[in-house]
């Protein structure tokens, strides 16, 4: 297909496109004449994917390129592949240094994480991120027990491991695989937000009697 047949497929402007081949986010077509050129279905993969890391997970282009220098990696394993994407949808966490609060918040992250058995590795931000948040609960008066957070651990679990999980494509290509990790993330992350303030409300109402 033509880079005009290419925008309408992938519903991105030509120009944007023309930018993403500038910026080696996206591959070159094959060349058919000195101003023209040919584009495949891996090509709409790739403009997907694109999309769904900026518009889904609102992930910086520097990071993208990461990304689909991960994904073009064949010798890279998927796991690694999908960690690089997924590490990149952390939030920044970035404590002062010394600071004491977060140091006992990641300690406790740490013996989560343990105790649960998970395999995370050591300098997944995702360890800082959670830390911030016991920081911030701390903070404000609400601090999560550790009880809380193995409950919250355990339903996280299994809703991951029979639901989350059956999303991804793990044989299929590698741009799907990456893209329907963000999508699945970051869109039935917030399904699960909605539910869960829906379900605050209908007991809000039985517990008041409203």
């Amino acid at each position: 297909m033509r880079i005009s047949q290419l925008s309408a497929a992938s519903g991105v402007p030509i120009p944007t496109i023309k930018y993403y081949l500038r910026e080696g986010l996206l591959p070159q077509g094959e060349q058919t004449a000195a101003t023209r050129a040919e584009y495949g279905e891996g090509h709409l993969r790739r403009l997907r994917l694109i999309r769904a890391l900026l518009e889904v997970g609102r992930v910086p282009v520097a990071t993208i390129a990461k990304i689909i220098a991960a994904v073009e990696d064949e010798d890279m394993p998927v796991h690694t592949m999908l960690g690089t994407a997924h590490y990149a949808l952390a939030a920044p966490a970035e404590p002062s240094p010394g600071d004491a609060g977060h140091a006992r918040a990641r300690e406790r992250v740490e013996a989560l994480v343990a105790g649960l058995g998970w395999h995370v590795k050591s300098d997944a931000p995702t360890r800082d991120e959670l830390a911030e948040i016991l920081v911030r609960l701390d903070q404000l008066g609400m601090p999560a027990t550790d009880e809380h957070l193995h409950d919250y651990a355990d339903v996280t679990m299994r809703l991951v491991s029979e639901y989350d999980m059956a999303l991804i494509p793990f044989h299929g290509p590698r741009e799907t695989a990456v893209e329907s990790l963000v999508i699945g993330t970051v869109l039935y992350g917030k399904a699960f937000d909605v539910l869960r303030r829906l379900a605050q409300e209908s007991e809000s109402a039985r517990i008041l009697g409203t």
